[in-house]
């Protein structure tokens, strides 16, 4: 380490208030605590003196998997003694190739952090706020526990199980023991995930398109055109470390082209970069749908061709439906009479900053290279108010040039076997069927809100609007609640309105490995074990033409009273509530039998290893043997640590794709047939819940993919700059900022800087204001202000501000923070950004939602 850089730390340690009781302090006091500032140091031999086991002593590889980001890589950790010391990817894996990245190995500094909370804790300031200190102060599980169940059977006592609540954030399969079968059993409605801080509107666009509703993979091997339209699939998509260990293929076989207002790290090895204007993604898919149908460039073994042979997509001319005949799509004549005809390149250059030759050259040459054409669809066109429509645009090219399930295209899941837990509906009682009657506390499906998850009005989740629902009591006062790995006062936009919903409700439980934003407004902290290391799990990934499902395993001696949130937990507390006279939990969890002995469950330990085994069960039991890789019993797959599927079937779904009309859906009758039906439940047309949802569509556009310029957040006069938001390939799932690593390696994020927390301006930009890189700024959007240093960049659009998310912490570990509940150290990029929905999917807003401001704040 440089003698900066260890300055830097030195003062960030120095710096932490010892006058004030926090987090640290009170779990030094109430578990292991390893040596003092160890976890602050970036080389492994803190590791090794941390230690008991000499360094010349062997080790051994046990499988495990990496949650750091949605790759859900299959992993090998090396442990010496009871210490893990290095991971690499598992060669059995045919998803990942044995490949990884820097988050699986920043998960070493994360589970030998210092800061992670090691015993249970209560609150002993009932004032909450961010100004408060709690007062935490160790306590036993039992303890613990107890106070749980004891709110939880005062629910039940007074007949407001509808008033219990469970937020998720990173899970593995095991999730449905505790946010499904738990919360159902208890009585309640509200399990509320993660899911829509995520990408919900990236599946709303190939759902009302193809009828699939989950994330896709794409056949980059075999692809000889990339379009990538908001998505950083080198640093931060789904896949980072596969694609990035055939990217090199890729580049010599495929031409790439990124849009994206920033200078990706996709995009600085792509060879187009198109910096579009944020929001108007929509537009240019138009055009480029345009040129491939009016340049005769479409797929006619998947689309269809007129009659005669005879092209009549002529630019402005509308055609006659019955000229055309369709294979295996729906509507893509009247998809052109309604919007595309009139979406030249000219218009699109207008509307998105682009050079009219530029998109004439990606149109063509995505065209010619059909079928082996992808269309990437990320989080630029859909995490938008109008992102919807947009995402449904950018995938509809995949259908145009016949990609879709089709070698080197975008493909959909291969099958796999495992299968759910054992049905609750036994052992929910009276009172707990009439809890979960209730309306959600996300209100989904009311009339602003269709949530319309996989075609049914209601059924997707809006996960920041329940922070909403929370402060106006609406529909009713939420009492106790549950979080797990989760911290929405931090990871949701506007977050402070998730700190005055949380020190609303009377009592909050966290389940967590550090004590971040979220905890500082609970009563309890419960702390929860690592994925990688401490725990047992499952989790299922798709790349490569493969599905995977890849096992969790404890692999290491745990260094503080730690327990899994998704199992260990809910059979604790199904014990507690058993010995209440509620046994309902308990009585179901026992139906978890060991399938090898037929066994049930008698501790939290075993639960936890018979659930597994239970979910897992027909991937290696070879009585049971469905498909993909074979195995001779447990133990051989647990040593292995991943199942993989069989090969892809390419064009299996052609004609037999779960729309209303089998067939990819240029117009589509499914998004039709889902709208009017949440129009009826409010007695309300089509174009009035379009109004309600701030969208611009009536009639018949409602149901194609259209453009619809972006609805962006304050006037352009007063906040000059567009505000983008992205993601770094440091981010563990936004866990990463008490790893100094994440600090020390930086620039590795395209125009960032070690140990700094930048804004990424244009020179041009910053000349007219004044602004020069190193600047200390203040930025401001409609609803929020941060400060950051000012960098100057070319790779980012004029007009435009680019920060990473990540930095901003103000608790969650002494690295993170300035000063440990305190101050933050940098900027939440959620402090700008307004809690605005794609209402149609439940996505929260994170492009093209805000305009900003710029100021420099002077010295002294």
């Amino acid at each position: 380490m440089n003698t900066h850089k260890h300055a830097m730390i030195t003062k960030l340690v120095s710096d932490l208030s010892m006058s004030r009781r926090h987090f640290l302090k009170a779990s030094a006091a109430g578990g292991t605590l390893l040596a003092a500032g160890m976890g602050l140091k970036p080389e492994l031999t803190a590791l090794a003196e941390a230690g008991d086991t000499p360094p010349e002593e062997k080790g051994t590889w046990h499988a495990g998997t990496c949650q750091g980001c949605t790759s859900w890589c299959a992993k090998q950790v090396y442990v010496v003694g009871d210490r893990a010391v290095k991971v690499r990817g598992n060669p059995h894996s045919k998803v990942c190739v044995g490949a990884s990245c820097v988050r699986a190995h920043m998960a070493l500094q994360q589970v030998y952090d210092p800061d992670r909370i090691k015993t249970p804790m209560k609150r002993t300031n009932p004032k909450k706020g961010r100004h408060e200190d709690p007062g935490f102060v160790p306590i036993s599980w039992d303890e613990a526990l107890d106070t749980l169940a004891d709110k939880i059977m005062a629910l039940r006592d007074a007949d407001e199980t509808h008033k219990y609540m469970l937020m998720r954030g990173r899970y593995t399969y095991m999730r449905d023991i505790l946010y499904d079968r738990m919360t159902k059993i208890i009585g309640s409605p509200n399990n509320i995930s993660h899911s829509a801080i995520c990408a919900e509107a990236e599946k709303f666009g190939s759902y009302y398109t193809e009828g699939y509703w989950s994330y896709r993979q794409y056949d980059v091997k075999k692809a000889r055109y990339v379009l990538i339209w908001g998505a950083d699939p080198l640093a931060a998509n789904r896949q980072v470390p596969f694609y990035t260990s055939v990217w090199g293929d890729v580049m010599e076989r495929a031409r790439v082209a990124v849009v994206e207002p920033r200078l990706s790290a996709t995009a600085g090895k792509a060879d187009e970069w198109l910096p579009i204007v944020p929001g108007q993604d929509s537009a240019l898919a138009l055009a480029i749908a345009h040129v491939i149908l009016t340049r005769g460039l479409w797929s006619r073994e998947f689309v269809g061709d007129f009659k005669d042979g005879s092209n009549r997509f002529v630019p402005g001319q509308t055609v006659d439906e019955s000229t055309f005949d369709e294979a295996f799509t729906h509507g893509v004549v009247a998809w052109w009479n309604l919007e595309v005809k009139d979406r030249s390149p000219a218009w699109a250059a207008e509307k998105t900053g682009l050079p009219v030759a530029q998109i004439l050259r990606v149109a063509e040459d995505f065209g010619k290279a059909a079928p082996r054409a992808i269309s990437w669809v990320g989080g630029g066109p859909s995490m938008q108010v109008r992102g919807g429509y947009g995402s449904m645009a950018c995938h509809a090219l995949n259908g145009l040039v016949g990609a879709c399930d089709n070698e080197g295209g975008t493909l959909v899941s291969n099958k796999e076997y495992t299968r759910k837990f054992p049905k609750p509906d036994a052992f929910m009682d009276d009172i707990a069927k009439k809890g979960k009657k209730h309306e959600k506390i996300d209100q989904r499906g009311r009339l602003t809100f269709p949530a319309l998850k996989s075609g049914k009005p209601g059924s997707a989740v809006l996960t920041n609007n329940a922070a909403d629902g929370i402060l106006n009591e609406d529909p009713y006062e939420i009492k106790v609640a549950v979080g797990y790995m989760n911290n929405f006062t931090f990871s949701c936009t506007q977050p402070d309105r998730w700190e005055r919903a949380l020190a609303k409700i009377p009592f909050v439980a966290h389940l967590t490995t550090h004590a971040s934003e979220f905890s500082w407004f609970s009563d309890l902290l419960l702390p929860n074990t690592h994925h990688l290391f401490e725990k047992y799990g499952y989790v299922k990934s798709i790349a490569n033409g493969y599905r995977h499902v890849t096992l969790m395993q404890p692999v290491i001696k745990r260094i503080g009273d730690y327990k899994t949130d998704e199992t260990e937990v809910p059979w604790l507390l199904a014990e507690k509530l058993s010995q209440r006279g509620f046994d309902n939990l308990l009585r179901h969890y026992k139906e978890y039998r060991d399938p090898e002995t037929g066994k049930e469950p008698t501790t939290a330990d075993e639960f936890s290893l018979y659930a597994l085994k239970y979910a897992t069960q027909s991937l290696w039991d070879p009585a049971q043997y469905k498909g993909g890789d074979k195995f001779n019993g447990w133990k051989e797959f647990l040593e292995t640590g991943v199942w993989n599927s069989d090969p892809y079937p390419y064009r299996k779904r052609w004609g037999k794709m779960k729309t209303a009309t089998e067939k990819f859906e240029f117009y589509s009758v499914t998004l039709k047939n889902a709208l009017e039906k949440h129009a009826k439940k409010h007695k309300t047309t089509v174009d009035e819940v379009l109004s309600a949802c701030n969208y611009e569509a009536q009639g018949e556009h409602a149901f194609i993919p259209h453009h619809e310029d972006p609805f962006t957040i304050g006037d352009a006069d007063t906040y000059p700059f567009v505000f983008v938001d992205h993601k770094s390939r440091l981010n563990r799932e936004g866990r990463s900022a008490n790893c100094t690593w994440y600090y020390d390696f930086k620039d590795l994020d395209p125009g960032d800087e070690p140990w700094q927390d930048v804004a990424k301006i244009n020179p041009a930009d910053a000349k007219k204001i004044g602004i020069k890189s190193g600047d200390t700024i203040r930025i401001t959007s409609p609803t929020g202000t941060i400060e950051c240093t000012a960098k100057l960049w070319e790779g980012i659009r004029p007009g435009t501000v680019a920060k990473c998310f990540g930095q901003g912490h103000w608790a969650y570990g002494r690295v993170a923070a300035g000063e440990f509940g305190k101050t933050p150290r940098g900027g939440n990029n959620n402090d700008l950004i307004p809690a605005e929905y794609d209402r149609l999917s439940g996505s929260t807003v994170r492009h093209a939602g805000t305009r900003v401001k710029i100021e420099r704040i002077e010295e002294g």
